[in-house]
């Protein structure tokens, strides 16, 4: 068997390598738009309409307005440079699509939990969704016209977050505002990273 030039080889460019990254939190805080804000395609979305039966066991409070609501997933992905694409996967909000948040969740490295400033107690079940998992995470908090202003501090308190979680101020409609907030994410990911073990040379007699 004949083995290839190694020459012939060394000049070919390597795939890129993948990361991914979820945009969770409640009904209605602003997943699906974070997501399309900053996918450099199309995202892939499952919006259905809300109907009459699905608002006897959905919280509709505050969003009152929405007439979409997401089933399974939204996707859109983002170009960083030619070593490395980020997946972004928005997770359902309601209680009854959770059951998806298991799948969604494999292999991601961490995630955005969206906050409502109208509504902080709805993000509750995502930050202690990733805090089970050893998931690290941020806090978005998303800035919607005419809503109240938190402190960071009174944001830590009221959903009880460890020191150490990032909260950052957000527009998830527009796509600098997003980016920030994932290059946020990216920093702290790379914080929580364990240092690589060092091997010590022992010195010459």
């Amino acid at each position: 068997m004949a083995f290839e030039n190694s020459e012939s080889t060394t000049d070919q460019p390597l795939p890129p390598r993948s990361a991914k990254i979820l945009i969770a939190g409640g009904f209605g805080v602003g997943k699906t738009t974070m997501v399309s804000s900053i996918s450099e395609v199309p995202p892939l979305r499952t919006e259905e309409l809300l109907t009459d039966a699905g608002f006897a066991v959905d919280d509709i409070t505050g969003v009152d307005r929405k007439t979409t609501t997401t089933v399974a997933l939204d996707f859109g992905r983002i170009t960083i440079d030619e070593e490395l694409v980020v997946y972004l996967f928005g997770t359902p909000g309601q209680d009854r699509f959770w059951f998806l948040w298991d799948e969604l969740a494999r292999g991601a490295l961490g995630a955005v939990v969206l906050a409502d400033p109208r509504r902080l107690d709805i993000s509750f079940a995502a930050v202690d969704y990733f805090e089970r998992r050893g998931i690290p995470f941020v806090v978005g908090v998303n800035c919607f016209t005419g809503g109240p202003t938190y402190s960071p501090g009174e944001v830590r308190t009221a959903l009880d977050l460890d020191a150490v979680v990032p909260i950052q101020p957000c527009d998830a409609r527009h796509r600098d505002s997003t980016k920030a907030l994932l290059l946020t994410l990216v920093e702290f990911l790379i914080t929580q990273v364990a240092p690589a073990d060092t091997v010590t040379c022992p010195q010459n007699s």
